[in-house]
């Protein structure tokens, strides 16, 4: 009994001294979105959640599934139809994002010009990124009033960029929001030579990749056409009752099944070998 109220007397001691310090708390971990949150984010479309995208991709695929054996009364060509209009939705979500990340591309360099001006006429960091949601280009004004409003409501600088660039999902956003950073903490005078060479070197990346991309853009234009040209025609065949005969058999089946399948592998060959190196958003 000595012995076990000793022990007892010990970790009670034990547990007051333990009680007496403060554990350092954790920091969360920040999820990272996923990639049709980044696709739908980097589109500009803020209607629309991951969710709401992939509920659209399977209704338009079964409505075109439903209207293709409507019309031509074969299960088989309506599913590939229908496999086809399921990926409608994210190919145009996809291809909205590469088009506004080439329209930022061509507008980042006076957006830089614009900022460097301000800072030149004496203007603060953050009431120079404020007054590009008045002044700035068209389509970056909005993200820059929200950030003007972030600030004025919270006057978090950090937070407010962090917002900014959670809004842009632009890998040159990312970049120019962390410059801006690094620049607000440490201080220093050379921030209008660091905006000139960033938009010289912003406006000749973005030339040199635009005239790639015009290059480029006949050889996908003719693939593409080549991946589309055998589904035009399968869909006028099936206007006739004796090719839709032979497409209802298991074998017709499965000579679908194969061309949808080398389709979609020789599709997404031609992009992978053709593509440009995309710039990723390293600094989220």
């Amino acid at each position: 009994m000595t012995g076990l109220a000793g022990l007892a007397l010990g970790l009670g001691l034990f547990l007051i001294w333990w009680s007496c310090w403060v554990l350092p708390e954790k920091p969360a971990k920040r999820s990272r979105p996923g990639r049709l949150a980044e696709m739908l984010t980097a589109s500009g479309i803020r209607s629309v959640t991951p969710s709401g995208l992939v509920v659209s991709s399977v209704v338009l695929g079964l409505f075109a599934f439903l209207m293709t054996w409507v019309l031509t009364g074969s299960l088989p060509i309506g599913g590939c139809f229908g496999a086809f209009a399921c990926a409608l939705p994210v190919s145009v979500v996809r291809w909205q994002a590469g088009k506004r990340s080439a329209s930022l591309m061509e507008l980042w360099p006076d957006a830089v010009d614009h900022l460097r001006s301000a800072i030149r006429a004496g203007l603060s960091l953050p009431e120079a990124l404020i007054q590009l949601g008045e002044n700035g280009p068209a389509e970056l004004r909005e993200p820059f009033r929200e950030f003007g409003m972030a600030y004025r409501s919270g006057g978090s600088f950090d937070t407010a960029l962090e917002g900014l660039k959670e809004r842009l999902a632009d890998p040159v956003g990312d970049r120019i929001v962390e410059a801006l950073r690094i620049t607000r903490q440490v201080g220093g005078s050379d921030l209008g030579r660091l905006l000139g060479t960033l938009a010289e070197f912003l406006r000749e990346n973005a030339r040199t990749r635009s005239e790639l991309l015009a290059r480029q853009s006949w050889t996908v234009n003719a693939a593409r056409l080549a991946v589309a040209a055998p589904w035009i025609v399968l869909l006028l065949m099936a206007t006739n009752p004796a090719a839709v005969a032979a497409y209802n058999t298991p074998a017709g089946a499965m000579v679908l099944i194969a061309g949808m399948v080398v389709s979609v592998v020789c599709y997404q060959l031609m992009l992978r070998i053709g593509a440009l190196p995309a710039d990723r958003r390293v600094l989220q």
